[in-house]
């Protein structure tokens, strides 16, 4: 008899079946007609253009009135237009998975409308009842204690096998910082953690903690090249275990510990905090309890040092208010930081905001290697069986989504100090 193989990251796939996504009889009554769509499309690209082929093969240029970002797109069917107007990010990647609108290369297209956010408005945001049944759907997966595990479990307990077959050798999965064009990224992974390790003025002995410590691999440089005590929490089952393993092979046992361990639930003082594209994972509900729990660990006159990714200042009141593509697929639960809000709730927690220093272009570079290593490894056969080929097509329209996103400016990645008084 043949054994059947599990589909791995089919939850990722199906993740809309709470979610509405546009189309259907009743979207095309609430999307309208498709032509003036296309003309507040049109009206409100500032910069940059499309060459749109629409379905019945003729051709429309939008925009063009100032340099930018020129994707090629094809409409193969007006549902495409229906279920971006009615769900917005959700409803367009749904239309590309189902074959509705294609383009040689979607990452400029995803720049092009993070470029021109303002001035598009909600014109590609979900509206009406398909907004607020997914931001209701978005909030019933929130990060509160009960939840916070499987939403971890939900992107990262993916498995270690998954990861390794496309992640550089040190196992980092957040922007790196490079320095030249061609460095490798292992390298400008390497340096992106000694930046912000740097910013904590470590002394050999000092006890870190590393809130969300992934793969352990800023622990593991943060224990041997800085001399630290370090405390790596993470909420994930399959990070723990290549981590321990992880400081067992370098022998760094006795000076690192990895826990499985809610950030909310450390007690214990530290000298100093690291914490790595975590603050947008919590969700903006969290903040306070996030910034809160830094404080009081924290000893006073201790630093933290994070990396974080924000959404432009002008874009937050309309992306807040609806749940957009990564939340629904990708980060269950997450939100996007508003550096002036955080700043502001940081600040209220008794601690200074310095030192920050963005690279969102770093971010997109990183973005663009991770994704050609996925290719590769696809290609090659070095994935882990049971990941189909929709799983394939979403992780690439993910990673392409957030490489535009960096691309456009709309959303930007910072290294920051908090220092506490």
């Amino acid at each position: 008899m043949k054994r059947r193989v599990s589909v791995r990251g089919r939850h990722l796939v199906s993740a809309d079946r709470v979610f509405a996504t546009g189309a259907g009889l009743f979207g095309r009554l609430l999307g309208g007609s498709f032509r003036p769509v296309l003309d507040r499309i049109d009206a409100g690209l500032k910069q940059g253009a499309i060459d749109a082929t629409l379905p019945d093969g003729s051709r429309r240029r939008l925009g063009g009135r100032a340099p930018g970002p020129e994707p090629a797109v094809r409409l193969h069917s007006w549902n495409a237009i229906v279920r971006l107007v009615t769900s917005g990010s959700v409803g367009w990647y749904k239309a590309w998975e189902l074959g509705e609108w294609s383009s040689p290369d979607p990452v400029p297209l995803f720049a092009l409308f993070m470029l021109n956010g303002e001035s598009l408005g909600d014109t590609a945001r979900s509206k009406g009842l398909f907004r607020a049944v997914n931001r209701l759907a978005h909030r019933l997966r929130d990060n509160g204690k009960a939840r916070a595990r499987s939403n971890i479990a939900h992107h990262y307990d993916l498995g270690n096998d998954f990861y390794r077959a496309w992640l550089d050798p040190s196992m980092t999965y957040s922007s790196a910082v490079f320095a030249a064009e061609g460095e490798s990224l292992e390298a400008a992974q390497a340096r992106k953690i000694r930046l912000l390790l740097d910013r904590l003025q470590l002394k050999p002995g000092d006890r870190l903690l590393d809130i969300g410590c992934g793969w352990g691999a800023l622990a593991e440089i943060a224990a041997r090249e800085y001399g630290a005590h370090v405390v790596g929490i993470t909420l994930s089952e399959e990070q723990k275990a290549f981590a321990d393993a992880r400081m067992a092979a370098a022998g760094l046992a006795d000076t690192v510990e990895i826990r499985l361990q809610d950030y909310r639930d450390v007690e214990e003082p530290f000298d100093a905090l690291a914490s790595v594209e975590m603050a947008e994972a919590v969700g903006e509900a969290y903040w306070p309890v996030y910034l809160a729990s830094v404080a009081r660990v924290l000893k006073p006159g201790g630093r933290a040092a994070l990396q974080l990714i924000s959404i432009r200042e002008a874009l937050f009141e309309g992306y807040a208010a609806n749940a957009d593509f990564i939340q629904t697929y990708i980060f269950p639960g997450g939100m996007l930081v508003s550096e002036d809000r955080f700043a502001a709730l940081a600040a209220e927690a008794g601690l200074s905001w310095e030192e920050r220093k963005g690279f969102g272009l770093d971010y997109a570079e990183t973005l663009k290697r991770w994704r050609a290593s996925y290719d590769a490894a696809v290609a090659e056969g070095r994935l882990p069986a049971g990941f189909d080929e929709a799983f394939h097509r979403l992780w690439r329209y993910y990673l392409m989504y957030c490489e535009g996103g960096f691309r456009g400016g709309g959303i930007d990645v910072a290294q920051v100090t908090l220092v506490k008084g």
